[in-house]
């Protein structure tokens, strides 16, 4: 009998996004060398330390690096059994804030602690609802692609949505959330005509509420209501340049000043007790400040390379749950991106939202640190073919 020939082995060859592993950790250490200068003068003033805001955020970073190899290392799809928990566990963790353990500061009620760590819930609901959304996606089917379809999602992210917005006052977080769910429903859908509808909606209400306002308000000083008269300070900062108007015109102030090149790393004057959160919502105002528009244009070209690498992930994810996952993430990072420099420019009204990966923030940090953990789990399972 002759030898059968034996079949060769072909080894398979996967993909690592060595590209966005880079932007990830350049952006990391950006943010913390923009959070020393930024808060320095804070810190020392409130603490007696210049670094304690580094301190606290080298610390939530280090968890995060650790938390996305993890999330690097383990399968993906093992996160697919877990979806519904965690969906479960976000909303508890919501209303928690209402609990003993929850805590206020500068006026928001928004953190729950847990012995020394603090935790800020709509941070876990946002990568929880990504997880939920990319499961129920995948066993609808064509099922999306109906009204129907999409509205069961929307539902579902409404609920945590409104939770956040009626219990921690935190409108852009529940902006966000409904944003991920939209947009992941989106790019599922070939059928866009819904969205375009959806999206005309939207914008007639934002025409109307601010219209509303405007009208009732007329000739008065402020409508008594700080969301009203956050509308009213974005169309004239101006006229409440003490109160609402004036974190948005210290921020104007800042870029202004910064020029095309800024005026140096750490020679901002803003940051000097002039411009409120400084080292929060508004640190985009101080790079443009201290780096100018040249720095401000490198800034925003590295987050646009970002989705730029979500995209091609997406693009060749193994399967839709990977490629679903990957959008979720990519939809989270757009918006929060395009909402922050938009309130810092006043192209939309003030509705305080961090930076990713250079606004202070713990548990922001971690849980952004964890999502790119995901995208790269999804992007080392991409085989490359010959």
């Amino acid at each position: 009998m002759a030898n059968k020939p034996r079949k060769k082995r072909v080894k398979k060859e996967f993909f690592y996004d060595y590209t966005l592993l880079f932007i990830v950790l350049f952006l990391v250490c950006f943010g913390l060398i923009m959070l020393y200068s930024t808060s320095s003068y804070e810190a020392n003033l409130e603490f007696g330390d210049p670094a304690y805001y580094l301190k606290k955020q080298i610390f939530a970073t280090v968890i995060g690096i650790g938390v996305m190899v993890v999330a690097n290392l383990v399968d993906y799809h093992i996160l697919e059994k877990f979806a519904t928990l965690g969906y479960v566990v976000s909303i508890v963790m919501i209303l928690l804030v209402l609990s003993p353990i929850g805590r206020e500061f500068n006026g928001a009620r928004r953190w729950i602690f847990i012995g020394p760590i603090s935790v800020q819930p709509a941070e876990i609901a946002k990568i929880a609802l990504i997880l939920l959304v990319a499961v129920l996606i995948c066993k609808m089917g064509k099922g999306i692609r109906t009204w129907k379809g999409l509205g069961v999602i929307l539902a579902i992210a409404a609920f945590p949505a409104a939770l956040i917005l009626l219990i921690t006052s935190n409108l852009s977080s529940a902006i966000i959330v409904m944003g991920i769910a939209v947009l992941m429903c989106f790019v599922a859908d070939p059928k866009y005509k819904k969205y375009i509808l959806l999206a005309l909606a939207v914008v007639a209400f934002a025409v109307l509420a601010v219209s509303v306002i405007v009208s009732v308000t007329e000739g008065s000083a402020g409508s008594g209501n700080y969301r009203f008269d956050r509308v009213l300070a974005w169309l004239n900062p101006e006229a409440f340049a003490d109160d609402e108007g004036f974190q948005t015109l210290q921020a104007l102030y800042a870029i202004g000043s910064g020029g095309i090149w800024g005026k140096g790393l750490g020679q901002s004057m803003q940051k000097l007790g002039f411009l409120p959160e400084a080292q929060n919502d508004m640190v985009f105002s101080i790079i443009c400040e201290e780096l100018g528009l040249f720095g401000a244009f490198c800034v925003i070209l590295l987050f646009i390379m970002l989705i730029w690498r979500f995209m091609f992930i997406a693009n060749n994810a193994p399967d839709l749950f990977g490629a679903l996952l990957v959008v979720g993430v990519m939809a989270h990072f757009a918006i929060q991106v395009v909402l922050n420099i938009a309130v810092v420019t006043n192209t939309i009204p003030n509705t305080g939202i961090t930076l990713p990966f250079i606004s202070y923030g713990g548990t922001s940090i971690l849980f952004l640190l964890a999502e790119i953990g995901i995208v790269l789990n999804v992007a080392s399972q991409i085989q490359i073919r010959d």
